[in-house]
């Protein structure tokens, strides 16, 4: 058994720890929290055996092989780091630091380190969106043309909705971008085997003053009817859209909103290609839509059966069997831990999850757009 530490035991932890369970060859044996009382009462909740409230404490855990970061984003960068300086092989949460400096040091740490290292961009691991990136490998889909999309919520619609991610001392200065345009941008990098070099943003604050509980709420929670809220400036985005240019010279745009009534976790990209056009949702992941100009557009659905070769493995269940986020993510767990079962990071070419060099990527590219919405202007992103 491959033994795992879990850092962090927010809304996220406990889903490292569901799908850590589900691969059968991994074993949670210890949790680390901001107090070893808070550390303790989630373990016990958790099953988990040992509880810590230091991260030194929980590195020093004996025959522990590999951690996980899922602390809030402000500690990412420092949580990391010291995960690496210890030389354990670590999964981070996204993103992977909050400034382009920090996403250096950490691509060059990990490197050094040699350990095996990975960010949680967890769209990829969808059958069908591997599919997609299967057919824009093999060349069925043609030549690249153009890349649209945008992942929307509602979670933060009214002006009561506040965590700490509004916050950009914890979250840092981009929050819509960061936190789901991130995941926009990997996936679409990811199918198209392509890279964003140049985007032009418009971002928008459609709260510029939110009514913060002064009882902290969990991410995604109930309104309390008795809550009691004090008026806090925001300066992060609410919503934003972007135009982008690939490194083949191909476009495209994309637009994220986290203030979009009804649109509960919507991630959905249409790709262009000179054979076909490709088109997933994930709000009915299990489809994959394939347009053709003189033939009957197809609805292809993750059957492995059906599947191309490469990719089949990745639906686990017989066609018509749901599968969902939860699947994904384990999806994502066992491709991270085939590698540390081997000791080594795969070759790009052959990897499914997503590097550290890929979660610096993707901070660079969130830093050209805060760069281009500031500067009002077409910006590179750092390569």
């Amino acid at each position: 058994m491959i033994h795992v530490g879990i850092v962090g035991s927010g809304f996220i932890g406990p889903a490292h720890v569901e799908a850590l369970r589900r691969l059968g060859f991994v074993e949670v044996v210890a949790l680390c929290d901001a107090s070893l009382e808070q550390a303790q009462e989630k373990a016990r909740q958790l099953n988990i055996p040992h509880a810590y409230g230091d991260v030194d404490a929980l590195l020093a855990h004996p025959g522990l092989q590999v951690v996980h970061n899922c602390t809030p984003n402000f500690l990412h960068a420092q949580v990391n780091r010291q995960i690496l300086n210890a030389g354990k092989h670590v999964f981070s949460e996204k993103p992977l630091c909050l400034t382009p400096e920090e996403a250096r040091e950490l691509e060059q740490l990990a490197q050094k380190a040699g350990v095996v290292h990975g960010v949680s961009f967890v769209y990829r691991q969808f059958a069908m969106v591997q599919q997609a990136a299967s057919m824009m490998r093999d060349g069925s889909a043609g030549r690249l043309f153009s890349a649209y999309g945008g992942y929307h919520q509602d979670w933060m619609l009214l002006e009561t909705d506040f965590n700490w991610r509004v916050d950009a001392q914890q979250g840092g200065v981009s929050r819509a971008v960061a936190d789901i345009g991130s995941h926009w941008c990997d996936t679409i990098q990811f199918v198209t085997g392509r890279r964003i070099v140049e985007v032009i943003a418009d971002l928008a604050i459609v709260w510029p003053t939110r009514k913060a509980n002064v009882t902290a709420e969990a991410t995604f929670s109930e309104h309390r009817l008795d809550a009691q809220y004090q008026d806090i400036p925001v300066t992060t985005e609410d919503a934003g859209s972007i135009l982008f240019r690939f490194d083949d010279g191909s476009k495209g745009c994309f637009s994220v909103s986290q203030v979009s009534a009804g649109r509960k976790n919507r991630l959905h990209f249409d790709i262009n290609a000179s054979a076909s056009s490709l088109s997933w949702d994930q709000e009915n992941p299990q489809q994959l839509w394939i347009g053709k100009r003189s033939q009957a557009n197809q609805w292809l659905s993750d059957d492995p059966s059906l599947l191309n070769r490469d990719v089949a493995g990745q639906a686990h269940f017989p066609g018509g069997h749901s599968e969902g986020w939860p699947d994904a993510f384990k999806n994502m767990m066992l491709n991270f831990y085939q590698a540390v079962e081997a000791g080594k990071m795969p070759e790009a070419r052959e990897r499914r999850f997503a590097s550290f060099s890929e979660g610096a990527n993707v901070m660079y590219i969130i830093d050209a757009i805060v760069k281009s919405h500031q500067q009002r202007r077409w910006v590179s992103v750092e390569q």
